[in-house]
């Protein structure tokens, strides 16, 4: 793949995450997809923490440092960048309609996903033991402290942050794991239906979905053995976006959106897009936790998360981004599907001033507020 010189070096890429992270794993299958040579590490803790505050403004994982010495930072933005320094075939459909659902389908996937997987990881004793060892010998390797207390730290601050500590109770769980069996049983019709989600060759949609599956819902121990019971066109998706290189691939896009993304889009309707209303008002509020009922399901004291007022304003933007007439066949799909209304509910967003501006560069708020309260 053809990189202009200033990423281009002799040394690749330098991806620092874990082998286990869902946003890690999302960004290796683009690169892998991109034939764009990266070296892997392991990122060190506590080590790295003031290396990336000082590079790119926040410590989150994964950070990418380029052959010139530059660090970046959010998966999104550094996709897209990339993307712009490239030459081969587009992630993005060319069709208007198309492209905005792929790039709907990446932020659904990044944001509202990340919780349900974080769940099955840290709620199931052996998924809790798998991922608290696999961290604490990948990630702490510096610190002179015994395995088991290690292992202890990360369940508990994994547990505090993401999952007990960001609206899950035992009242919800039968709710949301609910969700997930009936997304793998819609992704299970998709993929046997077709190689890709949006044809017969990946796009940036399945770059976004191979988050939450890669390293998380296809190897933690319990969501595995589901799909491998009930949703194994699931695993050979990910098997075949892994081993695929889109400039040997002759697949193209669907011309028009397949029928079976559109429930897909009603989940968005009534899950996604609802709670990134409610976690906007809550930040409007200056609430640092906030309770919502989201889609028959109750979430007490869910974190707030800046970030995703951002990525809000963000759906419209590429929305307002477009000519009127594909605007007007872009509302007309979101309306039929329960998104429209949503996505515009709120009048204005409690943005902050210039608010990510300086992404893949630099950011200024973490995707949750994890460790600020």
């Amino acid at each position: 793949m053809p990189i202009r010189g200033h990423i281009a070096g002799e040394s690749p890429l330098v991806l620092y995450g874990s082998s286990i992270s869902y946003f890690t794993g999302k960004l290796e299958n683009y690169f892998r997809l991109r034939g764009i040579p990266y070296q892997f590490r392991s990122m060190q803790f506590p080590a790295m923490k003031h290396t990336l505050e000082q590079e790119v403004g926040l410590m989150q994982m994964p950070a990418l440092q380029l052959a010139d010495g530059r660090w970046l930072t959010d998966t999104t933005p550094i996709i897209d960048w990339f993307e712009g320094q490239v030459q081969g075939k587009p992630l993005v459909p060319d069709d208007p309609v198309l492209a905005y659902v792929c790039q709907l389908l990446e932020d659904w996937a990044d944001e509202w996903w990340w919780r349900p997987a974080m769940h099955y990881r840290w709620h199931y004793p052996e998924g809790a033991r798998f991922a608290s060892r696999h961290l604490a010998l990948e990630l702490t390797g510096s610190i002179k402290l015994p395995l088991w207390l290690k292992s202890q730290y990360f369940k508990f601050r994994q547990r505090r942050g993401y999952t007990t500590g960001d609206g899950l109770t035992p009242g919800n769980i039968p709710a949301v794991e609910a969700q997930v069996q009936r997304l793998f049983g819609q992704l299970q019709g998709i993929f046997s239906a077709r190689p890709f989600l949006l044809g017969d060759r990946p796009s940036l949609a399945d770059v976004g979905l191979s988050g939450p599956f890669c390293r998380h819902f296809a190897l933690d121990p319990v969501p595995h053995r589901m799909l491998q019971q009930r949703a194994p066109a699931i695993l050979d998706w990910l098997d075949r976006l892994w081993h695929t290189r889109l400039d040997e691939l002759q697949g193209e896009f669907c011309e028009s959106l397949p029928a079976d993304l559109e429930p897909l889009l009603e989940d968005i309707g009534s899950g996604y897009l609802p709670y990134l209303n409610a976690n906007a008002e809550a930040v409007r509020r200056g609430e640092r936790r906030f309770d919502a009922d989201i889609d028959g399901v109750f979430y007490r004291g869910a974190r707030y998360s800046r970030y995703r007022v951002w990525c809000l304003e963000q759906l419209r933007a590429r929305f307002l981004g477009v000519d009127q007439g594909a605007q007007q066949a872009i509302r007309s799909l979101l309306e039929a599907r329960g998104c429209w209304q949503p996505l515009w509910q709120l009048r204005d967003l409690p943005l902050l001033d210039k608010q990510e501006a300086g992404l893949p560069f630099r950011g200024c708020s973490k995707m949750i507020a994890v460790n600020e309260n």
